[in-house]
């Protein structure tokens, strides 16, 4: 079984960071992590090499205006991003490396869809508002001041106001619960252990030993 396996999937509930504005429109699986980094099948390490090309000069050394590379948004769990996040190839690595990192929720007007399932799918809440809500959200990150997520409540608090968003049902459970893939396939164990004990009783030469 691989280590991305082995490794269980964090709850989300509440988060309370100061955000990280990423103002770039149609940042790509490529541009998150570069495909030099895609030969690993592990979860974890992959932070180091996050946005790579903006992060890193040709010698390896930190880019100093790169935003993630200042303190305190080196720290941030909260990143805000230009529209059509995510876009490009559907490289599971990409949540990964935000994770790695640090990130756990993504907020930006619009997301690639396959990036946008699979946040939901390695623990990470990417979050739809209009542009003047991002607008908005914007000027705390330029304060460094923080901003709130409460999942369970589906609104973000900032300062004295907050904002709600949308998130489908099934998707805010798996996050409440930690439930990724192989969590939900779990814990359908129970039935597909009858359905196998069954199917050997009706149709037992599916079972008949081949070696």
């Amino acid at each position: 079984m691989s280590e991305s396996i082995k490794i269980d999937m964090q709850k989300f509930n509440t988060l309370k960071s100061i955000p990280a504005y990423l103002p770039i429109v149609n940042i790509d699986t490529d541009m998150i992590i570069p495909k030099q980094f895609l030969k690993t099948i592990k979860r974890t390490g992959l932070g180091k090499n996050l946005f790579f090309e903006m992060r890193y000069d040709d010698k390896g050394k930190e880019i100093s205006d790169f935003i993630l590379n200042q303190n305190p948004f080196n720290n941030s769990k909260i990143l805000i991003a230009g529209k059509n996040f995510g876009c490009g190839s559907s490289r599971e690595h990409a949540p990964w490396a935000l994770l790695d990192f640090g990130i756990t929720c993504v907020i930006s007007s619009s997301f690639a869809d396959i990036f946008y399932s699979n946040c939901f799918k390695n623990g990470i809440l990417p979050i739809i508002l209009d542009n003047e809500k991002i607008k908005e959200l914007s000027e705390y990150a330029k304060r460094k001041e923080e901003i709130s997520i409460d999942l369970n409540e589906e609104k973000i608090i900032f300062g004295n106001s907050e904002t709600k968003f949308k998130v489908d049902s099934f998707k805010k459970k798996c996050l409440l619960e930690g439930l990724d893939d192989i969590a939900l396939s779990l814990k359908k164990s129970d039935k597909i252990e009858n359905f196998e004990r069954d199917l050997k009783v009706k149709k037992p030469w599916i079972f008949n030993d081949q070696s």
